[in-house]
């Protein structure tokens, strides 16, 4: 019987640190987690190391992945910049390899996600392509197209979040106007319901009450569990996102004309609240190229693990 490879994966988040010892396929062996001490470049790297060894301890670990909330270099270890930590032009990989002892690799947490999905997830039987879009607070994702992560010349590309949708539309939080991320995240979901429901109260009666009758005080999950007890205007709200999000998946179809489409994040908890108004735009907006084979839209299935999972592969490949 062949020998089985351990890595440890983390995902480095703006709130925790997860980890876990993974096989080489892909299944999650010991998890474990911390609190990120966001604003502390040396506490956070600290934590890192300190989940690092504690899940080593009793296993024969081969390499690290570390997926990161930011943008990394080409190289695949520094983060040059991420907007909820204190990460700036950070050497990641030489610290921590430093202080385990092993390899490690450093990849953004949209594509270790996107990776997990690919190899082991929604996308597994694809042998070559595909594109996920993460529905979060905001929109993040990765594109896999000959079998490899895209990753640019600088290590920065598949910012799904950031392409244009509306010329001269909501300020988004990178500088621009109009991004997908303003229209299609769990944010805007919330943004959508919150302006209906002052100006239709009487249609979001189940959404109010959730939020003791104050719009500003409905949340994603309200909307949700409201949608789900047929609050109108908390499925529209989901329909919104739907259309957005379907038209963008449409681009990607035509743009890189991948196996699969995968829609992973929060939001997809809601199920067929989102979905359905997806696939309908999706198919809109593709009206002659749907006679035409086209990648199926599926939804994420590794969860939050997926950053674990992702990261752990890619340290396999080391």
């Amino acid at each position: 019987m062949a020998a089985v490879t351990l890595t440890i994966g983390v995902d480095v988040g703006g709130t925790k640190v997860a980890g876990g010892v993974v096989d080489d396929t892909g299944r999650v062996l010991v998890q474990a987690r911390r609190d990120t001490p966001a604003e502390d470049v040396g506490k956070t790297r600290d934590v890192i190391i300190e989940l690092v060894t504690e899940l080593a301890t009793g296993h024969e670990i081969q390499a690290v992945g570390i997926g990161a909330a930011g943008w990394i270099d080409a190289s695949r270890s520094t983060v040059l910049f991420a907007p909820n930590l204190a990460w700036r032009d950070e050497p990641l990989r030489a610290y921590v390899s430093a202080a385990v002892g092993l390899p490690v690799i450093v990849e953004n947490d949209g594509n270790v996600a996107a990776w997990a999905e690919f190899r082991y997830g929604a996308a597994r039987h694809a042998d070559d392509s595909m594109v996920m879009f993460t529905i979060g607070t905001g929109v993040g994702g990765g594109i896999v197209l000959g079998g490899e992560l895209v990753r640019g010349a600088n290590g920065i590309a598949a910012e799904l979040g950031h392409m244009l949708t509306v010329p001269d539309g909501h300020q988004c939080g990178c500088g621009r106007l109009g991004c997908i991320e303003q229209y299609a995240s769990g944010s805007a979901l919330v943004r959508f319901a919150r302006a209906a429901a002052r100006q239709e109260p009487h249609r979001a009666t189940t959404l109010l009450a959730l939020a003791d009758g104050e719009a500003e005080a409905i949340t994603g999950p309200m909307v949700t569990a409201a949608a789900k007890d047929g609050d109108p205007v908390s499925g529209e709200a989901f329909a919104q996102v739907g259309r957005w999000l379907g038209t963008s998946l449409a681009d990607m179809a035509q743009i890189l004309d991948p196996q699969v489409l995968v829609v992973g994040g929060g939001v997809i908890d809601a199920g067929d609240l989102l979905m359905g108004p997806t696939r309908r735009s999706f198919t809109e907006a593709l009206a002659q190229r749907c006679r035409l084979p086209v990648g199926e839209i599926r939804p994420a299935e590794l969860g939050n693990s997926a950053g674990v999972i992702g990261a752990a592969d890619l340290a396999q490949r080391l």
